[in-house]
């Protein structure tokens, strides 16, 4: 965890606290200053609290909550709308207002992805704003290529790509891979911060478009004429100064669409799809069947799998629809070894040049489960020979 995202969760705790004390402080005179939509629209709330009532208990009663979708759990979670009155940031959000249907497109085809990005964000206490990175790398396309050879939702390049574990042969790309890519994408942004930022996430989105180097170059450059080196003194490519601007954009509009005159489609506020360990070679049809979905919707889910097989030694995991993943790993489980005698990897030897990041995302475990279960705290400490369990078990 970062320096930024521990004390952002310190304040959120503390304010939550305050407010909590404010509330109960009041008593049920706050009943006479909330807007009447903060209340069920029965006559009863209406009423003063029965003698028989405690008072804090009609009013927790009387307060109606507000049904959650997806979009208003990612903006729970956005932590810079601060900057949105940024010229800079002013500029993306008229520009992106002239094309509301753009918006209404990418948005819908964000549909199965959304819950599950926003859930792995929030995770790792990273700000929300992050979960919308595939509106402005791939328009929430999984299958995404640029012509200057990135793929996927994150769009990584084949360099960036391995170096992050994202195995790419045998009928397997793993940058196409949606849980893998994110996961990678994730350990990339907070690594970069953690190793070069001091935690500063926005300087490592700015690495993540123009790369580390020309970000750190920048930024000596900023120091040197006095000013602060965050990501809003930075002199980059033009793309580069425009990446967080469209970031905070989209998300302004996001958190308040009808201001925006847009139109979001209703994305439930639970994961559509949920991860299923591959524990023996599948090929699709069988494991549409083990799901119980059409074959069909797996390689919707799935489109790392070039082929018609996922093979354990490439694909660790398979997303399914969230409602069949219980049925699928407990039929996998009646007819398949144990993991540490079906594929023998519950422990990793750590090679030259392996990054805990890097087998974090090979093995399709979460960089700080890894880290807690080989009790590391420094993972650029790691040693050739070392050995890492891949379970918590």
């Amino acid at each position: 965890m970062t320096y930024y995202t521990a004390r952002r969760r310190i304040l959120g705790f503390t304010s939550c606290l305050a407010l909590m004390g404010s509330l109960m402080a009041t008593g049920n005179s706050q009943a006479s200053t909330t807007p009447q939509s903060a209340f069920k629209e029965d006559s009863a709330s209406q009423k003063a609290p029965s003698a028989s009532l405690p008072r804090s208990q009609h009013f927790w009663d009387a307060l109606a909550l507000e049904p959650q979708n997806a979009w208003s759990r990612l903006t729970e979670a956005f932590q810079w709308q601060e900057d949105a009155d940024h010229p800079r940031v002013q500029h993306w959000i008229d520009h992106y207002r002239q094309s509301p249907h753009n918006i209404a497109e990418i948005t819908e085809r964000a549909r199965p992805w959304l819950a599950w990005i926003t859930e792995r964000v929030k995770e790792r206490g990273l700000p929300g704003e992050i979960a919308l990175i595939p509106f402005i790398e791939s328009s929430f396309d999984p299958t995404a290529r640029s012509h200057r050879g990135a793929s996927g939702l994150w769009q990584f390049m084949p360099g960036t790509g391995n170096a992050l574990g994202l195995q790419r042969g045998g009928g397997y790309d793993g940058r196409l891979d949606v849980a893998r890519s994110t996961h990678a994408a994730l350990d990339y942004i907070e690594m970069q911060a953690d190793q070069w930022y001091e935690g500063d996430i926005e300087l490592s989105l700015a690495a993540y478009n123009a790369g580390a180097g020309n970000v750190n170059h920048a930024r000596r450059a900023a120091l040197a004429r006095g000013e602060a080196g965050n990501y809003w003194d930075l002199h980059l490519p033009q793309e580069t100064m425009a990446y967080v601007p469209k970031l905070i954009a989209i998300s302004a509009i996001i958190a308040d669409p009808e201001h925006y005159d847009v139109a979001l489609p209703e994305i439930e506020a639970q994961p559509a799809v949920a991860e299923v360990p591959v524990t023996r070679p599948l090929d699709l049809a069988e494991a549409a069947r083990l799901a119980g979905v059409p074959r069909a919707a797996l390689e919707d889910l799935n489109p790392g799998l070039l082929g018609n097989r996922a093979d354990p030694r490439h694909v660790k995991r398979l997303l399914v629809p969230a409602d069949s993943a219980t049925r699928m790993v407990a039929r996998l489980r009646s007819d398949t070894p144990d993991r540490s005698t079906a594929n023998g990897d519950e422990v990793y030897v750590v090679r030259r040049g392996d990054s805990l990041s890097a087998i974090a995302s090979r093995h399709a475990v979460a960089l700080a489960d890894l880290a807690r279960w080989n009790d590391i705290e420094q993972p650029d400490t790691l040693q050739p020979g070392q050995q890492l369990t891949l379970s918590g078990s």
